[in-house]
Formats: structure tokens, sequence, C-alpha cells
């Protein structure tokens, strides 16, 4: 899984397992019945990158993508097409895109850190390096954190690999070398690389490793250790992006919410804003279960109802968030309705004020973001949502256990938004191709458990 790199290195090579690697095996997430285009598509850009064409192997993986775009490993194909072209930021993006859809293939995650790093996105390499640490090899890690701007964490990381290895390998001791190189500490990197390179080829070593230690040389230093010249790159083509092709159950949650909007719009206050949705979907029925799991709840006609925020009824029913998930009791429904002359005073008042641009402070509603098998899957969903949309890093997550036809599903959603926001929210996380509907903390989706289990953390 090596690769030889331009500094001119001899075995044994300073490498990450990445690029080819990922060309030479048929990838997890790679289904046996996927459509004969799409395998055969596969298969020749496997057979391209092998022999080194690069382009030839992304003409065959887009298409591969185009043919089944929610393959995860058609995806990473085509991210280490793209790497072996030199094109940095159309590989971060189908490397992102094949671990949005469950790839956890450590090759994966270190080519999307390599290419995140190429681009000058060291903390975003970082981010991923440290959620997927325990899977990869440490060889790899502590070169992959060096690479990303972290030198003294790689030298930690592989200084401890061997430290701990009965006999370390000449990779382990050459990216330790690399990683002391990086740092600054010439005297430990010379002396680490004496261990395997010729006394007649380690001051060349040093020069080559010297003249692409400045923190500037970030992309070639990637380059030279793939053997790869960088491209300019406009990134990969609109037609393969992720979003416009958005999974089953997220097209059936849609659906399934759109179908009550008529409802709620009637229920709702004169000063509540409406949000128009399109038609539903025609393939909306396919699974009931999950749409019932993912659906937005049914409005309750309340048009003189105050809003409660979600911080009352936490404390009404004794929640508390903390930094570890709880099991929490389910907040109670909303109390009875406010007189009617106080009613119609707030929607004057409403009428009359200036247009809110933030509402968060409110803190009324929560914009549910996914529907899980299980609880890992669902504080697993979360920790890739709050990497794909950053604005979610400052809410709090809610993981809600519920059962719907006798299946249990474990229901994500962000809190801490008023009407508006939450509405924005699920505006953007739309227009990425997933699913998402917003709700007040009053009446929240059917089918929680009758014992009112719920599971709440924050997460900042």
């Amino acid at each position: 899984m090596d690769r030889s790199t331009k500094t001119g290195f001899t075995a044994p090579r300073l490498t990450l397992a990445v690029t080819t690697a990922l060309a030479g095996l048929a990838l997890a997430g790679c289904t046996t019945s996927a459509a004969p285009r799409a395998d055969l598509s596969f298969a020749d850009a496997q057979t391209a990158l092998k022999k080194g064409q690069a382009e030839r192997a992304i003409t065959h993986a887009e298409a591969a993508v185009l043919a089944e775009p929610r393959n995860p490993g058609y995806r990473a194909l085509l991210g280490a097409a793209y790497m072996e072209a030199g094109r940095f930021q159309s590989a971060a993006t189908s490397f992102g895109d094949a671990l949005d859809l469950g790839d956890e293939d450590s090759r994966t995650v270190l080519s999307f850190a390599l290419a995140k790093t190429a681009l000058g996105e060291g903390k975003a390499a970082v981010s991923v390096l440290d959620e997927y640490a325990r899977v990869i090899d440490p060889a790899d890690l502590g070169l992959a954190y060096a690479l990303a701007g972290q030198p003294e964490r790689g030298v930690h990381v592989l200084l401890n690999a061997v430290r701990g290895s009965e006999e370390a390998t000449p990779k382990l001791r050459q990216n330790l070398a690399y990683a002391y190189a990086l740092a600054g500490n010439w005297r430990m990197a010379r002396v680490m690389a004496a261990e395997d390179v010729p006394a007649d080829k380690l001051d060349a070593r040093m020069t080559e490793w010297a003249t692409m230690s400045a923190p500037e040389h970030f992309q070639q230093r990637v380059a030279a250790m793939l053997d790869v010249t960088p491209r300019i790159d406009s990134g990969q083509p609109q037609r393969l992006a992720l979003a416009n092709f958005p999974a089953q159950e997220v097209l059936v949650a849609q659906a399934a919410a759109q179908a009550e909007v008529p409802q709620l719009a009637e229920a709702a206050p004169a000063s509540a804003p409406v949000v128009e949705a399109p038609a539903p979907q025609p393939a909306a029925k396919a699974k009931q279960t999950v749409a019932q799991a993912f659906s937005e709840p049914a409005a309750t006609p309340q048009p003189e109802a105050r809003p409660t925020p979600v911080a009352a009824l936490a404390e009404a029913a004794g929640i508390r968030y903390i930094s570890e998930p709880v099991v929490q009791q389910l907040p109670a429904r909303s109390p009875a309705a406010a007189p009617r002359a106080a009613a119609s005073s707030q929607r004057r008042m409403a009428a009359t004020a200036a247009p809110v641009v933030n509402d968060k402070a409110a803190n009324t509603h929560l914009v549910q973001l996914g529907a899980y098998d299980s609880k890992v899957e669902a504080e697993r969903g979360w920790t890739v949502l709050k990497r794909k949309f950053p604005q979610l890093k400052d809410h709090d997550v809610v993981i809600t256990e519920a059962v719907v036809n006798g299946r249990t599903f474990w229901r994500v959603a962000a809190a801490g938004f008023g009407a508006m926001s939450a509405r924005g929210m699920c505006g953007t996380v739309k227009s990425a191709g997933r699913g998402c509907f917003a709700y007040a903390a009053t009446n929240p989706p059917a089918g929680a458990v009758d014992r009112g289990v719920r599971m709440a953390s924050r997460s900042r």
C-alpha cells in the first residue's frame, strides 16, 4: 500500500495507505446488487487506476457514481481517481461524500484528511482524524497529524507506536523521522532516518525534507508524498453533487411532512410564518415505517396558544443538559391557551414590530435531522451532522427513542431554535439533500415511547 514520492526516497517509502490502495479492492459499501453499468464502470475505473491512467479512471468512476450516486464505495474510488490526478478539491468533496454516506474505511478517512491538508484546511483534516483515530494505523495517523500542521502531536503518536511495538517497521521509523523534521527537531530526524537510509544518501534526504518543511508548502508535501502533480481544480462536477440524490427515506420523510402543511397553515396564528411546500414526491410511500419515524408531527389547532420555551419545559420536567447522554423524561404538553385578549394583543404587536432576523433566543422549536436504528448510530449521526453543518455546533442535541409499528427508532433533533431560525436551518439541511423538519417543543413528533425515554446531550 506504499507509494513512492518525488523526493527520491528509496526503500523504505514514506507513505500513508491511500489512493491506489483504494483502487485495489472493492471498498466497503459497494453492493452486489448494483446496476450492471455501475459495476462495469467501477471495474474499469479500478483497472485504469492500477495502470496509472488517472483521467480514464475519473471518467469511469464518475459514470459509476452517476449510475449509483449513494454508493459510498463508488464515491471513495472517485476520490482516489481525483487524488491520482492531483485534483485535491474534487478529491476532498468525493471522500467527504463517502464518509457522509457511511464509509468508515481508514483509507477513506486518511485520503480525505490528506486532500484537506493539501488545500490548506489543516483544522478540518485534524478534526476527521480525531474522530476516526481509533481505527487508523498509528504509523499513518501520526504522519497525517504532522502533515496537517500538528507535527509535535504526530511525533507523540509515532513515538508511542515505536515504543509499543516489538519490532518497529521501516515505515514507522521513517514516518517518525519525517515528523521530527516537520517539528523542527532535525537532530532526531537525522538519527531516526539513519536507521534505514544509507549513509551516502542521508544528507540528500535531509535536504529534500528541508526544502518542503516551511508551513506554506502544505500542498507540495502532500503532492510529493503521493507522487502526483497538483492541478488547478474547479471541483467535482455539479451533476455529481450528493445533494442532487437524496436518500429514499429522505424523500419519504419529506413527503410525509409536506402532507401536513395545509393543516399547519390553517391552524397557525396570523403572525406565524407559513412555509410553502412543493407537491409530495411520487415515490414517497415506499417505506411507511421510516416515514412515520421521521415524519412531521400532526398540528394541533391551538390558534391562541402561547409558545412555551424549551428551557421552561425542561425545567418543569426536570431535564438538565450535561456533557454525557442521559435518559430523560419527555416534556409535558403545552399548558392551556392564554386568554383571547392577551393572545390578540400579542398578534397585533407582532404585526407591527420590526422583522426578527435571529429568533434563536426564543428557544421554542427543535429541528429533527434524522431517525436511526440504534442509539449508537444516532450519536454517530449527530457527529456527522455537526461536521457537515457547522451551524449545529452551538445547539444541544436531543436523542429521543420512538416506536412506530413495532419498530424502534432513535430520533436526532437539535434544540435551541425559534420558529424562523428552525425553518431556516431546515432549509440549509434540505439544500444539502438531507431530510429535516422543524417542530414546536410543545408538539413533538408522534411515536415517542410511553415511558418517555429521551436522551439529551450538550455538544458544543
